[in-house]
């Protein structure tokens, strides 16, 4: 306990690792220099006069140009069925973190129902959703990031997770998050964003079902807003709306309604959630909301093609805010900016948009230059390689949960690998060199292949898979036996202190991962390596999904 104790029971990213400061500075204070930015926007301009100014693509022009010749990737040492293994177990960790009444499906159990009286401090039903991580705490930042991610995930890889019986399940997985969402959202500027008294809770240990602390539920409006919390909300159930768009096209208009709302309440009423509301900074602290606005307007825009969001994320303040030419900028629940970019990327590389004026493409153009510069760095063998990576060939940025930034970078690589794909481009530039579609997804694969135990330790991350897995996740219904026997708040720390794997498996768990070193601890007092997050696991089941490709399918062109 001693170590839980001594962060105050901290087991997200300390504020140190999470303030904005421009962001340039968090990236400093983990050793990257600006000036590597600064050359790379070097190469920005020069890549988007030859896009602009020539109309072909950057791959072509450097194809006719010497460059340096560049080791390749290795492929994955994987194969198709452990990716679909990883697929299938990712997925049954966001029913581990079920709240409220359970269907009759649950297939864990020792888990319940719980907390069923959600909301009723302010008269109103809130029960479902997910808890975020090893504690039993509803954030709606991270919630919402969870239904965004997968919600991409399928719209990109529905047929492949077709053929592996697990579309159904994601898209249940993506409808408990979404129905909560809409609870949560009880008129135009009124949104509840958590429930549940973090500081409080994290000094109990106790199963979900057996929880005795009250849980206060905490609501924005037009006198206390959060851009970031409603934002990232909006662009959940715009991205979810087009996943059952033609499964219940009633639930999807209801999506569409709800996101739209939130997307107008988030824009009029600018502030950052975590300024309005102190509470939530010890745990899910937002540095900006600037790019969830972004990110959501381009959600809304592919959901309803309006070419209203079009023009708010392609605006001359909108592109400043986009920090095009800046690389490398990491995807997390809170800096949405390099998933905006490969975003609005797809649309250069997929196909023109409608209605779009000479205005809406050069920006489109400078989106594509970002997004092709992004993948630069994560690619090993570029000129440009980011240096933040472990000796195994896993991006790390930070102690707290490193494998969150492996595994974005992982999606997004993967995404656009299979946008060149789709759009039959052979190659991106980086700095003279060119790369395939192939190698950026041979980088995808080395970030998900970690994860499953391709690594120095031959140990695997994902609870359930393979047989060296995270036995003491840092999970508080994992760690207490479900025997009848009730532990109240300080009983149940018996339970974190044992020294016995977990009475439960809390299977697909996606834990925070190694250190910089390649090295890992299995032990529940090391929440910053081995707490698992709803997140993680919905990151894995994307990458895992894409990966699972035989090469005889691509991405749809469009999602309508």
């Amino acid at each position: 306990m001693s170590l839980e104790m001594a962060v105050r029971y901290q087991e997200k990213v300390p504020l140190a690792h999470n303030t904005r400061r421009g962001r340039e500075e968090n990236e400093n204070e983990l050793g990257e220099l600006r000036t590597r930015n600064e050359n790379r926007g070097r190469y920005w301009k020069i890549a988007c006069l030859l896009l602009l100014g020539v109309g072909i693509l950057v791959a072509r022009v450097h194809l006719e140009r010497p460059h340096r010749l560049h080791k390749l990737l290795p492929g994955s040492t994987l194969s198709i069925a452990n990716y679909t293994t990883a697929l299938q177990l990712a997925l049954q960790f966001l029913d581990v973190q079920k709240s409220g009444k359970l269907p009759s499906s649950n297939p864990f159990s020792w888990r319940g129902d719980s907390a069923l009286n959600d909301g009723s401090d302010n008269g109103v039903n809130l029960t479902g959703g997910l808890y975020d991580a090893g504690d039993q705490i509803k954030f709606g930042l991270p919630m919402a990031f969870t239904a965004t991610l997968l919600s991409w995930s399928v719209l990109e890889y529905a047929s492949l997770m077709e053929q592996t019986q697990q579309l159904v399940v994601a898209m249940d997985s993506i409808r408990w998050v979404t129905d909560y969402l809409i609870k949560a959202h009880v008129s135009s500027n009124e949104f509840y964003f958590q429930v549940g008294d973090a500081e409080k809770e994290h000094h109990c240990w106790e199963r979900p079902e057996n929880n005795d602390v009250p849980r206060p539920s905490y609501k924005l409006n037009t006198t206390n807003p959060g851009s970031d919390v409603a934002a990232e909300s909006a662009a959940a159930m715009a991205a979810a709306s087009m996943v059952f768009r033609t499964t219940d096209p009633e639930y999807s208009d209801s999506l569409l309604k709800h996101a739209s709302e939130l997307f107008q309440f988030a824009d009029t009423y600018k502030a950052s959630y975590s300024v309005t509301n102190p509470v939530v900074q010890a745990f899910y602290n937002s540095t900006g909301f600037t790019d969830e606005l972004l990110w959501g307007a381009s959600w809304l825009y592919y959901a309803t093609g309006n070419i209203s969001y079009l023009d708010y994320v392609t605006s001359a303040k909108a592109l400043v805010s986009a920090r095009l030419g800046q690389f490398p900028l990491w995807f997390s629940w809170d800096d949405k900016t390099p998933g905006l970019q490969v975003l609005l990327a797809r649309l250069q590389i997929l196909g023109h948009p409608l209605g779009a004026d000479n205005s809406i493409t050069n920006a489109l153009w400078k989106y594509r230059a970002t997004a092709d510069g992004l993948i630069c760095t994560f690619l090993p063998q570029s000129p440009s390689a980011t240096a933040k990576r472990t000796k195994g060939g896993l991006i790390w940025l930070m102690e707290w949960n490193p494998l969150q930034h492996a595994l974005n970078s992982g999606l997004l690589a993967l995404f656009y690998s299979d946008y060149l794909v789709a759009a039959n481009i052979s190659a991106i530039t980086c700095s003279g060199d060119i790369f395939t579609p192939k190698e950026i997804r041979s980088f995808a694969a080395i970030q998900a292949d970690y994860v499953l135990g391709v690594n120095p330790l031959q140990q695997s991350f994902m609870v359930g898979y393979g047989s060296n897995y995270p036995k003491m996740v840092h999970h508080r219904g994992a760690s207490i036996p479900n025997d009848g026997t009730i532990f109240t708040c300080k009983d149940g720390f018996v339970w974190y202190n044992a020294t016995t794997p977990n009475p439960n498996v809390a299977i697909g768990a996606v834990v925070g991962g190694p250190f910089l070193n390649d090295t890992y601890v299995d032990s529940r007092e090391n929440a910053g390596q081995n707490e698992p997050t709803t997140y993680n696991s919905a990151a894995m089941a994307g990458l895992a999904a894409g990966l699972s490709n035989t090469g005889a399918t691509t991405v749809p062109l469009t999602w309508t």
